[in-house]
Parts: structure tokens; C-alpha cells; sequence
């Protein structure tokens, strides 16, 4: 993660959280990986995780884990932080994008179909309904959240768009824009 004065970058496998001071959470090359917001609008605090994989290996070492890497250990992670800086769960406006098979790949190594049910499971099970969505596809996005609005846009090949806002309609999960 880093703060480029224009807002703060989140990497492949990290996460963040700022306020609207920091301007807004951006990260980049959502193949396969899914980005994650999460924002506050009373108190304009919001985060981003922007991970890989659905889960670890069988015989992976929990010391050694990359939280931020995986669905099943970041996902929790970033509620926490942000419950941790005061956001209450039943405000938290949710994003996802990425989860494309930009490699068109059906078969087992289908990473971005595999990111997008662990995801759909995880928030199923825990009750977190998404706000908006853009998912699947073979296209890589780039997805920022303004701290400032809770604004979230998505931008692909083929432009740059809103994928919420307040005041919109959250539309039904799956739903590609």
C-alpha cells in the first residue's frame, strides 16, 4: 500500500483503510482477483482488499499466511479493521469487482469463477449484502473508491464508470455492468 498524494494505492494481495482525508483507495490489475470496498458514510472511513485467492492450501502455515492474499482470511481481516476505527457493519456500503477468467479458463484453475463463490459464500453466511457489482468477464479493471462520496468506479479497456454511488440502487448480485 502506498499514499501517492492522490490517494492511497492498494497492491495485489494488501489491503487498506483511510478516511477522507486520504482522498480515495485505488488499486489495479483486478484480473482474476477481486476488489473489495467497504465505506462508512457517517463517518466517510472506508477500505479495500484486493485479493488473489479463495483460500489457503490444506497445509499452509498459519504464521506464514498472507492474509490479505486470500477471500476466506482478508475478507474478515478488513471488517475488522474497519469496525476497529469505529464503522458499524449495518452502514458499510460493499463493492466488488474483478473475478474475470482473463486467461479463458473453465476448467479447474478457473481462479475468477472460484474468487467470485467463495465470495458470494463468505457474505451469504455472514449476512453483508453487496451494494454493486461487476464481475466475471475476461476483462482486467481497476476499481477506486472516493472516501470523500463512497463513490466507486470501475474502469476496463472499454471506459470508466460509476459502479455506485449514493442515492443508486444496489443491484442484484452477479450483475455485470
Amino acid at each position: 500500500m502506498a499514499d501517492t498524494g492522490q490517494g492511497v494505492i492498494v497492491g495485489v494481495a494488501d489491503m487498506a483503510t483511510a478516511s477522507a482525508a486520504q482522498g480515495r483507495l485505488i488499486t489495479y490489475a483486478l484480473g482474476s482477483c477481486i476488489g473489495l470496498t467497504a465505506w462508512d458514510p457517517m463517518l466517510r472511513i472506508g477500505g479495500m482488499l484486493h485479493f488473489m485467492l479463495p483460500q489457503p492450501g490444506e497445509g499452509a502455515d498459519p504464521n506464514e499466511l498472507k492474509v490479505s492474499m486470500y477471500a476466506t482470511t482478508g475478507i474478515p481481516t478488513l471488517f475488522r479493521r474497519l469496525q476497529d476505527l469505529g464503522c458499524r457493519k449495518d452502514r458499510l456500503v460493499v463493492c466488488a469487482a474483478g473475478g474475470a477468467e482473463v486467461i479463458h479458463d473453465s476448467g479447474v484453475f478457473a481462479i475468477g469463477k472460484r474468487n467470485r463463490t467463495i465470495l458470494r459464500k463468505i457474505f451469504w453466511k455472514d449476512g453483508t449484502a453487496i451494494a454493486a457489482e461487476d464481475s466475471g468477464g475476461n476483462q482486467a479493471r481497476t476499481m477506486s473508491l472516493c472516501l470523500q462520496t463512497g463513490d466507486v468506479r470501475v474502469k476496463t479497456r472499454d471506459g470508466e464508470a460509476v459502479l455506485w454511488a449514493a442515492g443508486m440502487v444496489p443491484k442484484p448480485q452477479g450483475v455485470k455492468t
